[in-house]
C-alpha cells in the first residue's frame, strides 16, 4: 500500500505530466496501476489531483498574492505543482498545515531545484499565515 508521501508524489507526476500535455484520462490510470496507488489510496490520490484542478484558479491566485518577484506560471513546472498541491491541502482539507509544508519541503527536496526546499518553504508558510 502507498503512503501518503507516495500520493504527494503521484500527484506531482500527474500535475506535471498535465502540464507538459499528456492525455490525462488513459495516463492517469496507468501510472497509478504502475505505482500500485490502490484502492483508499487511489481515492485520496485522484481526490488531490481533482482537488487542485478543480480550484487552479483560486490557488494561483493564492500563490501569485504571496510570490514575491515571480508570478506562478514564471516558476518551474515542479516547483508549481508542489506550490499548488500544498496550498490546495492547507486552504481545502484537514491535514495539519506544519505536515503539509513538511511534506513540501520533502517533494521539494526530492524533485525540485537545488533551491527549491527553501523556496517552497518560504511561500507556503506565508500562505499559511492567510488562511
Amino acid at each position: 500500500m502507498a503512503t501518503r508521501h507516495q500520493v504527494r508524489q503521484a500527484v506531482i507526476s500527474l500535475l506535471y505530466a498535465q502540464e507538459m500535455g499528456s492525455e490525462m484520462s488513459e495516463f492517469k490510470d496507468e501510472f497509478l496501476e504502475e505505482k500500485k496507488i490502490r484502492n483508499e489510496q487511489r481515492n485520496f490520490t485522484t481526490s488531490l489531483y481533482d482537488g487542485v484542478n478543480g480550484n487552479l484558479t483560486a490557488l494561483d491566485e493564492l500563490l501569485n498574492f504571496h510570490l514575491k518577484e515571480y508570478k506562478i506560471h514564471e516558476i518551474g513546472v515542479v516547483e508549481r505543482a508542489i506550490l499548488r498541491l500544498g496550498a490546495y491541502e492547507m486552504k481545502f482539507t484537514d491535514t495539519d498545515k506544519a505536515v503539509v509544508i513538511n511534506e513540501a519541503i520533502e517533494l521539494a527536496k526530492e524533485l525540485g531545484s537545488d533551491s527549491a526546499p527553501k523556496f517552497i518553504n518560504g511561500v507556503l508558510d506565508a500562505v499559511r499565515s492567510d488562511i
